[in-house]
């Protein structure tokens, strides 16, 4: 499970599980990762909701 992010200041990819993880980062700054993975955590239940309600069918 998995979340992507993309702007027009990069792209990156966080793993939701087994823990909130980062897979990769494209042009983003340190400063930029830390507030994204912030708002992840956040908003993870939401994430992890949509996630299966997307891949279930």
């Amino acid at each position: 499970m998995h979340v992507h992010i993309v702007s027009g200041d990069g792209e990156a990819k966080f793993w939701l599980e087994p823990k909130i993880e980062r897979a990769n980062n494209c042009q983003y700054s340190k400063k930029q990762l830390n507030n994204i993975e912030t708002l992840v955590e956040k908003h993870y239940d939401e994430l992890v909701s949509a996630w299966r309600q997307h891949f279930s069918g």
